[in-house]
């Protein structure tokens, strides 16, 4: 059998069609909108792709491993309002109110993921459910506790300049400013690529993303694998929500509702497959960027901004048939 040209080779990759896309919107922006084409102006991209680059790199190992997160945008504010009341609440350091938002999320990760292996509900009935809770739980326990929909400021409380410093300070980098959100989001990024490519566990998660069944029959530990990538989802959500506090100071507890959709749609845009066992963490970096481009180049061009939205449908569902396409012809070669 002949083996693929090097050309073939690269157009099946997972992230191809988010490429293909990235360097179209690239083009069409740098054209019609001259703001864009400013280093200030990619660095406000960066700053836009990277929070939901984060968790979209979380999203995307989990739908590999064949599951996916209804309630990681909420997760994200639920996180966020944790640190904040706790602090501001009891009078502490804001580290305190950090960690126990931390416990709080990998808590509701290893929930979703618990409550996953042990009914064998599909994730979607699953996180459904602990998006309704949250969304619930963030309104009632903010109100009842703040006597507002919105949490109280903690910027001048102890420890906030030094958990800025972390989630949330900006720096000065060839002749521009950059959020540190996006030194964090390519940091995650080579992080995850080099689990999922180079360790035993990123072969478990190709495993039961594909078929648990026989990953279950060749030894793969499938429970621990779904549940430490719900894990995974609540860590990120951790992270980008600390970044939110200490960005705006405070947090309204509506806040996160429809980015979930946001994080699936950088995953599969970036070739990640709703059914599992296929993908990379490239794709959803370019898919974060992709949406980076188009919400930031759409004010450049001075564009109506509520055409956002059917940019990003329209090039969700361009990328998933490009994906599709490019699969086909794939198993095509493979099987000639």
């Amino acid at each position: 059998m002949t083996a693929p040209s090097l050309p073939r080779r690269v157009l099946s990759r997972p992230e191809m069609g988010a490429l293909i896309g990235a360097l179209a919107v690239y083009v069409l922006f740098w054209a019609v909108a001259p703001t864009f084409r400013q280093l200030d102006s990619l660095s406000t991209v960066l700053y836009q792709s990277s929070t939901l680059g984060i968790m979209g790199l979380a999203v995307a190992l989990l739908m590999i491993g064949g599951e996916f997160d209804l309630s990681a945008g909420v997760a994200v504010t639920s996180s966020a309002l944790t640190a904040s009341m706790v602090a501001f609440q009891f009078t502490l350091n804001v580290w305190s109110g950090v960690l126990v938002a931390l416990v709080l999320s990998l808590a509701i990760g290893a929930f979703n993921g618990l409550m996953l292996v042990r009914t064998r509900l599909p994730s979607f009935l699953i996180t459904l459910g602990t998006f309704l809770m949250l969304q619930g739980l963030n309104l009632a326990i903010t109100k009842a506790v703040t006597g507002n929909v919105a949490t109280d400021s903690i910027r001048d409380m102890e420890g906030f300049e030094q958990a800025r410093q972390v989630f949330s300070s900006t720096l000065g980098i060839g002749g521009t400013n950059i959020r540190v959100t996006v030194l964090w989001w390519l940091g995650f990024a080579a992080l995850a690529a080099w689990v999922l490519l180079r360790t035993k566990y990123g072969n478990w998660i190709f495993a039961a993303g594909g078929d648990q069944d026989s990953a279950r029959a060749v030894g793969v530990p499938v429970a621990f694998v779904k549940v430490s990538l719900f894990m995974l989802v609540g860590f990120t959500a951790w992270f980008v929500g600390m970044h939110q506090l200490f960005a705006f100071n405070t947090i309204q507890s509506g806040g996160g509702v429809g980015n979930e959709l946001l994080y699936i749609a950088a995953a599969v845009i970036g070739g990640c497959l709703l059914t599992g066992g296929y993908g990379s963490i490239t794709g959803p970096v370019i898919g974060a960027f992709l949406f980076g481009m188009v919400s930031q180049g759409i004010v450049y061009a001075d564009w109506d901004p509520d055409w956002f939205m059917f940019f990003l449908g329209a090039m969700l569902l361009l990328a998933t048939l490009l994906n599709l396409y490019v699969r086909k012809q794939a198993t095509r070669r493979r099987g000639a």
